[in-house]
């Protein structure tokens, strides 16, 4: 493998200097017509391209955006994704997409990684409750946008959904189908999204006139498809069975569902089921399955725009916002009101 040109090479075939190349690149309407058709040919002929990361010393960051999720198994990271990248393209940025696995550990590693790379921003979902990982990257001075979670502090921006509303959507559809005992296949309690998706299934509980005891919870350690298996084997050892589950989001719910189609357990009729996401499986599941809907691909992409804005400030007039998006029930054949009065199963 022959060596790859440099911008002397360049300089060289085209008849040049190195000063002319580099206008050429920068600034092409600082150059002659003609000669910076030759520049453009000797490129051509040479295939040279510019070495980014010399640029981004020069520049002092670079033109990558970071975004660093939970769990890029989930498809509503993956919209999240799409939603950032598509901003970032248009402001001529690339996106550098990490998963820290729900790992305080691997997001600490991530976050020194984007330092050493001089990220222009990250966004993030954070894996550390307690926020010290990010306490720690920010004496990097690398601006940050939290993703799917509410801002603790004004120290930074923030883009997420209302979970507690959407864990009353959630409950309160299956109580308004009759259902008087519910189980809530949740996740790891650290999780800010867990917690506010309970207390909202709690609400509309409480808005029935229910007591909390109707919320049956089914802890899971994960959000996978696995876990909600294993969750839906622990529904059905349950004496009385609620007759109706809201899971957390909806890989765990299409798991619970496989668990109940593998044991004869009809769905809707016998235990009605609610997800949270309305990811793309949702809709295409054994039975369609009802979701309570985040608005994924607007959150990435608006959370991109707000790391924009606060990388390019340069006279400190950026100001530091959270945004709260509104969630979505989409009612589909897994949460049908059941057939005569709802009687817990023994």
């Amino acid at each position: 493998m022959g060596r790859v040109a440099g911008i002397k090479d360049v300089a060289r075939r085209a008849g040049v200097s190195v000063g002319t190349v580099s206008n050429v690149i920068n600034r092409p309407e600082a150059v002659l017509p003609d000669t910076r058709a030759r520049v453009l040919a000797a490129i051509e002929q040479l295939g040279y391209v510019r070495s980014e990361s010399a640029r981004q010393l020069r520049a002092g960051r670079s033109r990558i955006m970071a975004l660093l999720v939970l769990d890029m198994g989930n498809p509503f990271f993956v919209d999240i994704a799409r939603g950032a990248e598509r901003a970032a393209r248009e402001a001529g940025l690339g996106v550098m997409v990490c998963n820290s696995d729900q790992s305080q550990e691997e997001e600490a590693e991530y976050l020194g990684l984007f330092a050493e790379q001089r990220v222009c921003g990250v966004l993030v979902t954070p894996a550390d409750a307690t926020g010290g990982n990010l306490e720690a990257f920010a004496r990097h001075r690398i601006p940050y946008v939290l993703v799917d979670r509410v801002a603790a502090s004004t120290e930074h921006c923030a883009v997420c959904v209302d979970d507690v509303r959407g864990g009353m959507l959630a409950v309160g559809h299956l109580v308004s189908a009759g259902h008087r005992s519910v189980a809530y296949v949740s996740g790891p309690d650290d999780l800010y999204q867990i917690r506010d998706r309970r207390q909202g299934a709690l609400a509309a509980l409480a808005e029935a006139g229910l007591d909390p005891e109707a919320l049956v919870e089914i802890p899971s350690d994960r959000l996978d498809v696995a876990a909600g298996r294993d969750a839906g084997a622990r529904l059905l050892g349950l004496v009385p069975r609620p007759t109706a589950v809201f899971c957390a989001n909806d890989l765990l719910a299409l798991g619970v569902l496989q668990s109940l189609y593998a044991a004869g357990v009809r769905v809707p009729q016998d235990i009605a089921i609610v997800g949270y996401d309305d990811i793309e499986f949702a809709a295409a599941a054994a039975v369609p399955l009802t979701s309570v809907r985040q608005p994924a691909t607007v959150m990435g992409r608006m959370a991109a725009e707000m790391l924009l804005e606060e990388a390019d400030d340069t006279d400190g007039g950026h100001r530091h916002r959270s945004v709260v998006l509104q969630p979505e029930l989409v009612v589909r054949a897994s949460s049908s009101a059941p057939r005569g009065p709802v009687r817990p199963t023994p």
